[in-house]
């Protein structure tokens, strides 16, 4: 993984310093809250309902024991003894005192770890596949252009200031693990003629105004990336809207103004900007890459599995998923066991991932968009012995992908912009399924929960969606289906009126009944959905 130079060093702790002076006087009342929001929010710090949140960035959600085990520490000794990881491959905290920020950026340094970008409208941390550099299915390691795109974007003197919120994902695959079509700018990297590049898509997005990217480029080489996405960011930074905050993402300057003259425009700045000289030589990319090498993979290592116990298989059928490597395995750890809140970890969790990342997986973690944790290079022959370790620690739930894999926002609980609870409709929802046997059989079907039109759970991707909506004071929540942020991307659609809490789990037990009444043998959810259409699903809800 990459390891900062002197320079990443230095930028770092520079920011620890200066924004430690900044809350000396916010304390001492030279700064009011309105001077020092801007700059509380270059530095990940937000004023939620209850307390200060700090989002924490795990570029391209990589990271190693080393600093998982320091968020486990800040989790004990700053929080309430947990962290809660998001739908960007990042980590919040939820209860900090200003006071002690200075102080939990400063011990982020030490193992080059900040909050730099992770909020303002500017260009947010970097995402990427979960399973990168073990899939048996990508061309290449996305992250090493993952990490090229981050060392672009940190500080960037033209787009700190962008119209809003900008998101970048790079893919390797097919297979969209990471829904990369739903991005500002999406790239997925692909070979051509024997030559690696990104075909580079645009306008994604959630929120209010869900869109899916457009393909603007089929092909960009490694040495025209930079200068190519400079002149995606630079046509909307000049005409993305400021008037209007509900209007100014980029998925609504290539709605209003279409793609093909976003692309032409796009073009005509790629080429001014390519002979500006602002991509790094070939020899950077190869520099970083040559971080990103394979562990020491075990040659020797047997295929082959004892599943005598049932339990095992059963979490070996779910959550471990096929490596490059023969005798290896990608093991996904579950952040959603039952009656449990989504994405969350207690310290002794965190600190235990972290042992088992050292001791099972070559000291290195993921941290994946639906809330959950990965250790990408497991020898299959430790999966029965790393098993029983995770379940010993309440994370051995073999659920990836079934119906309690919810992905949730933190809701009403804590956010300030919120309209209703997610996670107390997501523990009910996962208390209604919580049969084993049940989730087994209704198979790959993708739950998704937001508390605000902003989608930080990403309802309008599930394939069923929840959004809470504030009715005259009451939550509601309105449910979606047909929603997928992979390869299959579709965006979901609104059932009709909303539910109470108690009325939308009952509204999606009718859901999966009428799944199981209709369903082919071996079609998943979102297969039967599009075959059949929504009114039978409606009439199920309604009728």
């Amino acid at each position: 993984m990459y390891r900062y130079d002197q320079y990443d060093q230095a930028i770092v702790d520079a920011r620890v310093d200066e924004f430690r002076d900044q809350v000396d006087r916010r304390l001492s009342g030279q700064l009011t809250e309105d001077q020092f929001k801007p700059l509380r929010l270059m530095n990940g710090l937000y004023l939620q309902l209850h307390a200060y949140m700090l989002r924490v960035a795990i570029p391209y959600g990589t990271l190693d024991a080393r600093q998982m085990r320091t968020l486990g520490r800040i989790a004990r000794d700053y929080d309430r003894g947990y962290g809660h990881f998001t739908t960007r491959q990042n980590l919040q905290f939820n209860w900090i005192k200003l006071a002690d920020t200075p102080d939990i950026l400063a011990r982020l340094a030490t193992v080059q770890m900040h909050a730099i970008q992770t909020s303002g409208n500017c260009i947010r941390n970097i995402s990427a596949d979960q399973y990168a550099g073990a899939a048996a299915d990508e061309v290449a390691d996305p992250r090493p252009w993952a990490e090229l795109i981050r060392q672009w974007s940190t500080f960037h003197p033209e787009f700190s200031y962008l119209p809003r919120k900008f998101k970048i994902a790079v893919i390797a695959a097919e297979e969209d693990r990471a829904a990369m079509r739903l991005h500002d700018i999406g790239i997925r990297l692909i070979e051509r003629d024997g030559e690696l590049g990104g075909a580079i898509y645009v306008g994604g997005g959630m929120g209010r105004t869900p869109m899916v990217s457009h393909l603007i480029r089929d092909f960009v080489t490694a040495d025209d990336l930079m200068s190519y996405l400079e002149a995606c960011l630079r046509v909307y930074n000049r005409y993305g809207r400021r008037d209007n905050i509900y209007k100014a993402r980029i998925k609504i300057l290539l709605h209003e103004i279409g793609a093909d003259d976003y692309r032409r425009q796009v073009e005509e700045e790629f080429v001014a900007v390519k002979q500006l000289g602002l991509d790094p030589p070939r020899a950077e990319l190869d520099r970083i890459t040559a971080m990103f090498a394979p562990p020491a993979f075990d040659a020797g290592a047997p295929a082959e599995i004892d599943e005598s116990d049932p339990d095992f298989a059963i979490w070996l059928d779910r959550n471990v998923v096929a490596h490059k490597q023969p005798g290896y395995a990608i093991v996904n750890i579950s952040l959603k066991p039952a009656g449990g809140i989504p994405g969350d970890a207690t310290a002794d969790q965190i600190e235990r991932m972290a042992d088992l990342a050292e001791a099972y997986s070559f000291d290195e973690l993921r941290v994946t968009h639906a809330q959950n944790i990965v250790l990408p290079h497991v020898r299959r022959r430790d999966l029965h012995d790393l098993w029983r370790q995770l379940a010993d620690a309440g994370l051995g739930e073999p659920n990836l992908d079934l119906i309690t894999d919810i992905i949730a926002c933190p809701g009403l609980d804590y956010c300030s912009l919120a309209n209703a609870r997610s996670i107390p409709l997501a523990q009910k929802i996962a208390a209604r399924f919580a049969d084993r046997e049940r989730q087994r059989d209704l198979g790959e079907l993708k739950l998704k929960i937001s508390g605000c039109i902003n989608a930080c759970g990403h309802h309008h991707a599930g394939h069923i969606g929840i959004l809470g909506v504030d009715k005259k004071g009451t939550e509601n929540y309105q449910l979606s289906l047909g929603g997928s942020g992979a390869q299959d991307v579709s965006l979901a659609k609104i059932t009709g009126p909303g539910f109470s809490e108690d009325g939308v789990v009952d509204a999606i037990e009718r859901v999966t009944d009428t799944y199981v009444a209709v369903r082919t043998p071996g079609e998943r959810f979102l297969d039967t959905y599009r075959r059949v259409g929504f009114e039978p699903f409606k009439e199920a809800i309604y009728g």
